[in-house]
């Protein structure tokens, strides 16, 4: 009895739950892995090409950002998530690289597969990867340089670098030079230069051409006056920022009104428009001659506040009532009857502008100008949603190198300079770690040579000829695509914030290690078992 009991199967997992362990499971999370990074792989670099991603509803999306493809793309399996994250993480921490981060990821797992076939446990793989991190940032630091928010040659450099490869090419001067004044006069200077990126606000009209794109030192809003006589543009602008409607509120007990006779109505309707004119009058008795009104705005009210010259504009989104606020220092008022004219901010010139077949609103001459606006033009709905995301990326990475100042090359040449000094660290060392720092540098290489594959050159030539330069001791030698031959970054105006490289690194590091120590996958199914001993459902792993 109790021999036939050892060769019966115990079950602990529901049924339709599926369970994969070691080997097959550390395979299996490294493909999916690795399968998602080399996604995004060609899109890196200058001549990387873009994706085209259609969402279930059919909007489509054409990026080159890394982030933005990994984030649109449908992803299913758990282990692939993980590079998902890397890439979120980068973008919110430096706003590029984010392909750079999901790459190195992608190759730090394949050389970890091929030690794990090797026998070399997945700890000491993790281990020397984290050691090998460790020194890579040292290294990194070693090599960077120092730009200051003065050095405006440098900034417009950093924009341009970000800039590449994200399809504003052709424009990307006039772009790098707007990303570079905006943030230049939104850095707080008294808290040690510290930028908030909230201040620019991006403002996007399709029609015209992406160099008609311009700063605004000020605010745009996407809003048109709500009255036809009201003025088009008010000069030595007093402006009132509301946050209640100019409307009648209603009761708030149900009460019935019983009017019996049409003097009753007539009064009744007097006295509204009295109260709504009373309303109107506590605004023009502070001087306002502008309103924004973060609600609605009565007919009547309407017509009262064109009457008396107001500039008024109803349903202002709560974030720009925000950035209005610090921009004219205006106070925010809730109670209209109680407003004095402290309370009114200023701006040297309101006016309605048309941009693109449509009314929108313009605040300049602010007092305190610490929030600017970008105006982006462009053929297409696509074209300038894709200019957006490239210069979303400039305008942080700019913001990064204000706030860190120290940059590094670009072009593959911190990558193959970190790999050459952690190839001596490695020789440092005893034990098998020594290996998983050695495949650690190998795998850093994937930039460069991705660079080149992307550029249609060789790898294999390009990265020799690469590693020759650096022996030599020149640190900033980097690849340029354009023409297939190695050359000095720096010179060449090809430089990147020092965060953009050691969070990519490091976040990747981080992101393989995690996935190595996964020996054992148990994933439950979708649905309970169906009811004549189906499977559950549980989607097919990649």
């Amino acid at each position: 009895m109790a021999g036939q009991m050892s060769g019966q199967p115990i079950f602990i997992l529901r049924e339709g739950n599926q369970r994969t362990r070691g080997r097959d499971a550390q395979s299996n999370n490294i493909m999916a892995a690795k399968a998602v990074a080399e996604a995004v792989r060609t899109t890196l670099g200058p001549k990387g090409m873009d994706k085209m991603l259609v969402d279930s509803l059919g909007d489509v999306v054409i990026t080159n950002d890394g982030a933005t493809i990994l984030k649109e793309m449908d992803i299913e399996h758990p282990a692939a998530k993980m590079i998902v994250e890397v890439a979120k993480t980068q973008d919110d921490e430096v706003g590029d690289g984010t392909t750079t981060a999901a790459v190195i990821t992608g190759e730090l797992l394949k050389k970890a597969e091929e030690m794990i076939e090797q026998d070399i446990h997945p700890t000491i793989i993790a281990a020397g990867y984290r050691m090998a991190s460790v020194k890579a940032g040292e290294i990194l630091k070693s090599l960077a340089k120092k730009v200051t928010i003065d050095n405006k040659d440098m900034l417009i450099s950093i924009s341009d670098t970000a800039m590449t490869g994200k399809g504003a090419e052709a424009t990307k001067d006039i772009l790098s030079k707007i990303a570079v004044d905006a943030i230049i006069s939104i850095v707080d200077r008294d808290n040690g230069n510290t930028v908030d990126i909230e201040n620019v606000k991006v403002e996007k009209k399709v029609g015209g051409r992406i160099d008609d794109s311009e700063l605004i030192e000020g605010m745009i809003l996407d809003k048109e006056r709500v009255h036809t006589n009201m003025p088009k543009k008010v000069e030595g602008a007093r402006i009132a920022l509301l946050n209640s409607a100019i409307e009648l509120k209603e009761t708030e007990v149900d009460a019935e009104i019983s009017i019996t006779s049409p003097e009753q109505l007539q009064s009744f309707l007097d006295q509204e428009e009295s109260m709504l004119k009373s309303l109107v009058t506590s605004i023009t008795k502070t001087g306002a001659n502008v309103v924004f009104c973060q609600k609605g705005i009565d007919d009547m009210a309407q017509h009262y506040l064109a009457k008396e010259g107001i500039f008024a504009v109803r349903r202002v989104k709560k974030s720009d009532m925000e950035k209005l606020v610090r921009s004219t220092s205006a106070k925010l008022i809730t109670n209209i009857e109680e407003m004095t004219a402290e309370d009114l901010g200023a701006a040297e010139l309101v006016e309605e502008k048309k941009i693109g077949g449509d009314s929108m609103t313009f605040i300049t001459g602010c007092v305190n100008p610490k929030s600017v606006s970008i105006l982006l033009r462009g053929g297409t709905e696509h074209v300038i949603d894709n200019i957006e995301r490239a210069l979303n990326d400039a305008l942080r990475v700019v913001a990064v190198a204000i706030e860190d100042e120290e940059l590094v090359a670009g072009g593959g040449a911190p990558e193959v300079e970190v790999a050459l000094r952690l190839n001596e660290y490695a020789s440092t060392l005893s034990g098998r770690e020594q290996l998983a720092v050695k495949a650690f540098a190998e795998a850093l290489e994937v930039v460069p040579r991705t660079l080149a594959e992307n550029a249609g050159l060789d790898p294999i030539d390009m990265l020799v000829e690469l590693r020759a330069h650096h022996e030599k001791g020149i640190k900033t030698a980097g690849l340029n695509v354009y023409t297939g031959t190695v050359i000095d970054m720096w010179e060449a105006g090809v430089v990147e914030p020092l965060r953009v490289k050691t969070q990519a690194i490091n976040s990747g590091t981080e992101a393989a290690v995690m996935i190595l120590r996964i020996d054992d996958i148990i994933a439950s199914s979708r649905a309970p078992p169906m009811p004549d001993g189906g499977m559950g459902g549980m989607p097919p792993m990649m």
